[in-house]
């Protein structure tokens, strides 16, 4: 969402060279913009474009790769998050986002930084090891 709005902690998420997220996202953001809209902070046509946007920066184009590594919900994601829900009192996505992470983080040790700006989502990526890009700047 910080990548396409203009929200604390937007400059430090878009320094960021690589981003991963759970393909859940496909989701996720685009109701994101949509509730904006609806509140009133989009008009229709600015929400449209920002959920095209999005949608190109997960997919992909024929001359451009995707923005993002999307890690897709399988068994063992799945599994992790509803244990974070659990131990962590996670919210869904959530929790399939901080799995997603550290499903990342298995396969290259080096994604070890999380974005999020919600507390309890950061409180909970901390306690698993990551290391926490800044919510505000």
């Amino acid at each position: 969402m910080k990548l396409y709005v203009d929200e604390p902690g937007h400059v430090a998420l878009r320094r960021q060279a690589a981003l991963v997220v759970s393909s859940l996202a496909a989701v996720e953001v685009p109701a994101a913009f949509w509730r904006k809209q609806r509140q009133g902070e989009l008009k229709v046509a600015d929400a449209e474009t920002l959920v095209a946007a999005f949608a190109v920066d997960l997919a992909g184009t024929e001359r451009r790769a995707p923005r993002f590594a999307a890690i897709p919900p399988i068994a063992a994601v799945l599994e992790r998050a509803a244990a974070l829900c659990a131990t962590d009192a996670l919210r869904a996505y959530d929790a399939v986002q901080l799995a997603s992470a550290a499903a990342a983080r298995e396969a290259d040790r080096e994604c070890d930084r999380f974005a999020c700006f919600d507390q309890s989502l950061r409180s909970a990526a901390a306690r698993s090891g990551f290391s926490l890009i800044p919510s505000t700047a």
